[in-house]
């Protein structure tokens, strides 16, 4: 257990830059399906090396074909729809205002566990955590935000990536427990590419993409997606969904420092309100704050 959470930290931190990165491609001259088309490419050469690297060309080819049921999935859920739903908002919101939004994942998480997890059940508590987590979403988005209409839409697709994203996390503890987390991490981002190679041709940039724009795909693909992605299916692998998804508590701070520190972007209050609503209702929702449990003197026998 001591390693969970510098693990989580790392994590948090890596994913947490992802969000600079993307902001930097998508102002620089690329599409967001170009963008993460290039990401993914990156990430799947980098992970096919490596598992080659690790166990063999053959055995490698072998594990990724045997996996492709499960990758196509998280290739899907957890990389392809998510990551286009990230670059498109980030489009129109600040990076920092866009990692705040999908700190609603662990809240996502709760409500599909409810479903797919049975054992899982929610209390009053746990309800007004997601309630206040809800309401957090709102105050980032604004009635009347700063960015118009365009940010509300790009604020409510961040959010429909973290459902994206708790999906995953809750198909991967259920379905591919007997599977490696390096063979999912390859498989999932290759699908991730194929899957977004046509819109990405569609949307091919017109002009050619800035330094900038360029280093920050090599930074998501080796960053944001080949390592973390290693990372991600450790911690799934050893500590589950839900542990998984708390990365969310510590994510938007990093990115808001980086956003700050790196691309001047402005911390609003309304930022921080909606920041701190989120957090809470994740903490009440996750079952890490609770009520005190009453002494056997006072509690009730039936």
């Amino acid at each position: 257990m001591n390693r969970y959470a510098p693990l989580l930290l790392a994590l948090a931190a890596t994913w947490g830059a992802s969000y600079l990165f993307i902001k930097v491609g998508v102002d620089g001259g690329f599409s967001p399906a170009a963008l993460m088309a290039a990401r993914t490419l990156v990430a799947a050469i980098v992970l096919i090396g490596y598992l080659a690297t690790t166990h063999g060309w053959r055995r490698a080819a072998a594990d990724i074909l045997a996996a492709w049921r499960p990758s196509l999935v998280l290739g899907a859920l957890n990389a392809a729809l998510p990551f286009w739903l990230v670059a498109w908002g980030e489009t129109r919101i600040d990076s920092g205002v866009a990692a705040i939004a999908q700190a609603t994942i662990p809240l996502c998480s709760l409500l599909i566990g409810l479903r797919f997890l049975p054992h899982e059940r929610i209390g009053a508590l746990r309800s007004t955590g997601v309630l206040l987590g809800l309401g957090g979403v709102a105050v980032l988005a604004g009635v009347h935000p700063a960015g118009g209409w365009g940010a509300v839409a790009g604020t409510l697709a961040i959010v429909l990536s973290s459902v994206s994203y708790a999906s995953a996390g809750i198909y991967g503890q259920l379905r591919v427990s007997g599977t490696a987390g390096p063979v999912l991490a390859t498989g999932s981002m290759v699908a991730a590419f194929l899957l977004l190679l046509p819109l990405a041709l569609y949307q091919f940039p017109s002009g050619p993409p800035t330094n900038g724009a360029i280093a920050s795909v090599l930074a998501l693909g080796l960053l944001g997606s080949a390592a973390a992605q290693l990372m991600l299916f450790r911690v799934l692998a050893h500590w589950g969904a839900r542990k998984l998804s708390l990365v969310a508590y510590l994510m938007p701070g990093f990115a808001l420092v980086y956003g700050s520190l790196i691309l001047d972007e402005p911390v609003r209050v309304t930022a921080i309100v909606g920041l701190a609503l989120i957090l809470l209702g994740v903490a009440l929702g996750s079952g890490a704050l609770r009520r005190p449990a009453r002494t056997l003197s006072s509690a009730a026998v039936p």
